[in-house]
C-alpha cells in the first residue's frame, strides 16, 4: 500500500471574538487581503511576554501528549493562560505587501514585531465535498482524545476510520510492532449526539497526522467527524471561548491510497 500523507488545518476565527475589528478594504475588490508569513516568528512574536510559562506548557504536553481534558482542567484556547500573553495584543497590516505588526502590550510596556510577509503561494487544499458527505457523526471531542491515549502505546504507523450504518457504527483501530487495539463507538444519544452514515465507510489515516490534531481534541467541545465520497476525513473542532462565543477548527485528511486502487491505476495505465 501506498499512502499520501497529506493533512490540512484551517482557523476560522469570527469577528465577534476581537474587541475591535477594523477592515479598510474596496468594496469592489474580488478578494480579501491574503499574505503569506513565518509562523514560527508570529508564534514567538506572541509569546515575548510570556516565554517561561509557554516553554514549560510546551514541556508539560509533550510529556502527557494525550492528557484528557474528562480527567483534567480545559482552559478556554483564547485565555491568557493558554497563549501566554497576560496583557492585550493588536495585529495590523496597514496596506498590501507591509509587513504584519504585531502590538503586545502589558502594564507600561508596549513591544511592536514587524513580521516580513510575502505573496501567497498556491495553497496545496485538500478537496473535500461538502455535497457527497457519506457520513456525518458529531461527539464530544474528549471521547476522540481518550480512544487516542488508548491506541497510543501500540506505536500505530497508521489507524483505520469506519463508519458503519450498523453496530460498531464507530470505530478507530490501530496496530503496531507491540500489538493492535481498537475503540468502538456505540449509537447512543449520550455519546454520539449526531449520526448518520449513508453506507460504510472504511479509510486509513496516517496516526500521526491524526495525532497532530490533539491539542484541538484538548480544548473543543465537540467534534464534528465528517467523510466524503472520494476517502478525505474532516474532523471539524468546535472550541468555546468567553460569552458563550465560539470558534472552529477543521482539519483534513487524505487517505492511504488502497492497494486496489494501485492496481486499477496501474491497468489503466496498461491500456493507455
Amino acid at each position: 500500500m501506498q499512502g499520501k500523507h497529506q493533512s490540512r488545518c484551517v482557523a476560522f476565527l469570527d469577528q465577534s471574538l476581537f474587541t475591535t475589528y477594523t477592515l479598510n478594504w474596496p468594496e469592489n475588490a474580488k478578494t480579501t487581503p491574503r499574505f503569506q508569513m513565518n509562523f514560527a516568528a508570529l508564534l514567538e512574536a506572541l509569546q515575548i511576554f510570556g516565554a517561561t510559562d509557554a516553554a514549560a506548557r510546551a514541556a508539560k504536553t509533550e510529556a502527557d501528549s494525550y492528557r484528557s481534558n474528562l480527567r483534567n482542567y480545559r482552559p478556554d484556547a483564547f485565555s491568557h493562560q493558554t497563549l501566554g500573553m497576560p496583557g492585550t495584543c493588536c495585529l495590523a497590516y496597514p496596506e498590501e505587501g507591509s509587513p504584519l505588526s504585531v502590538i503586545l502590550e502589558e502594564s507600561d510596556v508596549k513591544t511592536q514585531c514587524n513580521i516580513v510577509t510575502y505573496t501567497p503561494e498556491s495553497p496545496d487544499d485538500i478537496p473535500f465535498d461538502r455535497d457527497d458527505l457519506t457520513f456525518k457523526i458529531i461527539m464530544q471531542a474528549r471521547w476522540l482524545l481518550d480512544s487516542l491515549s488508548e491506541l497510543a502505546p501500540m506505536s500505530p504507523a497508521r489507524i483505520t476510520v469506519s463508519a458503519l450504518p450498523s453496530a460498531p457504527f464507530l470505530k478507530l483501530a490501530s496496530g503496531g510492532a507491540v500489538g493492535s487495539a481498537s475503540v468502538d463507538f456505540s449509537n447512543g444519544r449520550d455519546l454520539l449526539e449526531t449520526f448518520s452514515v449513508r453506507e460504510p465507510w472504511v479509510q486509513s489515516f496516517k496516526f500521526d497526522l491524526i495525532k497532530s490534531a490533539s491539542e484541538a481534541m484538548r480544548i473543543a467541545s465537540k467534534v464534528s467527524f465528517r467523510g466524503d465520497g472520494q476517502g478525505v476525513l474532516s474532523l471539524q473542532f468546535m472550541v468555546e471561548v468567553e460569552d458563550g462565543l465560539v470558534s472552529f477548527l477543521d482539519f483534513r485528511f487524505v487517505p492511504y491510497i488502497t492497494q486496489e486502487d494501485d492496481e486499477s491505476d496501474s491497468e489503466s495505465e496498461a491500456e493507455d
